[in-house]
């Protein structure tokens, strides 16, 4: 009797089906073609799961011993882009198995006892997020670094401070970028904490439910640098909240960086003309040979929507999956490729270009003095001579009516003609009224005279130089 041949052979789950998937399903179905992304940390998590089996007694010395020598061999053809990706073997973790198998027989195939690829993916993924991670923190540490130097050179420079886009109190341009540090310290921060949950080991968990086999997932938690194990293997495999927390972050940081870019390209603007951004971080038109277009801010001010969108599309692909894993979640890894690619590129040009930026300082002074900037000062003053604040407000308006229509700030008026708003108002409103004078009386933590804009700089300044050591204590250790 002639045997049966199933025509599914060669897949590793091939003995249950009768008929072979078809070419657009192998297609539509492979993730081949972008979770090889991950193919490093598959070895990396393979070789720390047949150590540990080694040393629970379920994979002989020579097995380990030939897993290493053929996962070298893998790792050096993936590096120099020699491995020969299949579509046949559907993804990262497939093709690599293969591939030892093929080069060290059975004890290839022993390497996924006691294993599955739900929790295999779901480790691959987490050590691939926690080391673009680390490099992602870096790059906002150099970019904050970048911001707080660009920040303390201008600690005194003068401009306008702006609420509704309208020309509101002096500041100091220090001032002004030290508020993007702050939010980018809190980035930091949140990527810090997030961290803590990525690095939570999941092998182990099998399929869905564990496995009978004696593992030590203590030992590859060490092993692989993990800080803890999953508790519930239903929720280790299944569960993709740490990359959406991830891609939270991620998005916040992109908010940030939208609105810096949003500011440079209106002070790039003419009708500013507060700073220009090096010709490296710029383009020119096709046909307008005078343009000098703002590319790098204008891009980043885009792909924030970017960002964004791959955080919604995560919290959809999530919100109605039943326990446990399901296909659904091989749709997880390239939005989540793209948020890493994106923010790390991003991180990497904006520190390039704020250092790269010339400020013109006397055009920022001559917008704050157009736009009755030093209103409230008047008005302080007033309350500080026993005016009811709601009394000064009024009186204060009126005075910026008459100077709008003479053309001239508030400085402007003579004694005689601020005191006929009110004769409490003698000849040392002039301290006030002038820009300097506005800044310098602001002195207390938080605010924009220029000694609490300098203190507040070095600190931040401080900070960073602490965190970049840490950073690459580290690094030494992993």
């Amino acid at each position: 009797m002639q045997k049966k041949i199933n025509p599914a052979k060669g897949k590793t789950w091939s003995g249950r089906f009768s008929v072979p998937t078809t070419e657009l399903v192998k297609t539509y179905t492979a993730s081949v073609f972008f979770d090889k992304k991950l193919a490093l940390f598959d070895i990396q998590g393979s070789l720390a799961h047949a150590q540990m089996l080694s040393e629970v007694g379920v994979l002989s010395q020579k097995d380990l011993k030939d897993i290493k020598s053929g996962m070298a061999k893998i790792k050096k053809e993936i590096e120099t882009n020699e491995f020969n990706w299949s579509l046949d073997s559907e993804d990262v973790h497939l093709n690599i198995e293969r591939k030892l198998t093929d080069l060290i027989g059975d004890a290839g195939k022993r390497l996924h006892t006691g294993r599955s690829r739900n929790d295999q993916v779901a480790t691959d993924i987490r050590l691939y997020l926690r080391h673009e991670l680390d490099n992602i923190q870096l790059y906002l540490l150099e970019l904050l670094s970048s911001c707080a130097t660009f920040a303390a050179e201008h600690f005194d420079t003068v401009m306008p401070g702006f609420t509704h886009l309208q020309v509101a109190q002096p500041i100091t341009l220090g001032h002004h970028l030290h508020a993007y540090c702050e939010m980018f310290e809190r980035d930091l921060e949140r990527f810090e904490d997030c961290r803590k949950r990525i690095n939570r080991l999941p092998l182990g968990s099998a399929a869905l439910a564990g496995t009978s086999y004696p593992l030590n997932r203590q030992r590859v938690m060490e092993l692989l640098g993990f800080e803890d194990i999953s508790r519930n293997s239903l929720d280790a495999v299944s569960d993709r909240d740490f990359a959406i927390e991830f891609c939270s972050c991620a998005s916040i940081l992109m908010i940030h960086l939208s609105r810096l870019s949003e500011e440079l390209i209106l002070w790039m603007s003419p009708r500013f003309n507060f700073i220009e951004i090096g010709d490296a971080f710029c383009t020119g038109s096709s046909i307008m040979p005078q343009k000098k277009n703002p590319d790098v801010p204008e891009l980043a001010r885009g792909k924030s929507g970017r960002v964004i969108g791959h955080l919604m599309g995560l919290l959809t692909l999530m919100k109605a999956q039943p326990l446990a894993y399901n296909k659904d979640n091989q749709e997880d890894k390239e939005p989540l490729f793209d948020t890493v690619e994106t923010v790390s590129q991003t991180l990497q040009v904006f520190r390039d270009m704020l250092a790269d930026i010339k400020v013109n300082k006397a055009n920022m002074e001559q917008a704050a003095k157009e736009g009755f900037a030093t209103a409230t000062d008047l008005a302080d003053y007033l309350v500080k001579k026993g005016i009811p604040f709601r009394d000064a407000h009024e009186i204060v308006a009126k005075a910026v009516l008459n100077a709008e229509k003479r053309g001239v700030d508030l400085d402007g008026l003579s004694l005689d003609e601020l005191k006929v708003y009110s004769t409490l108002i003698n000849k040392d409103v002039y301290e006030v009224l002038t820009l300097k004078g506005s800044l310098h009386s602001r002195d207390l933590p938080g605010a924009t005279a220029p000694k609490q804009v300098k203190k507040a700089l070095n600190q931040t300044l401080s900070r960073i130089k602490k965190r970049l050591g840490q950073f690459q204590a580290r690094a030494s250790s992993t």
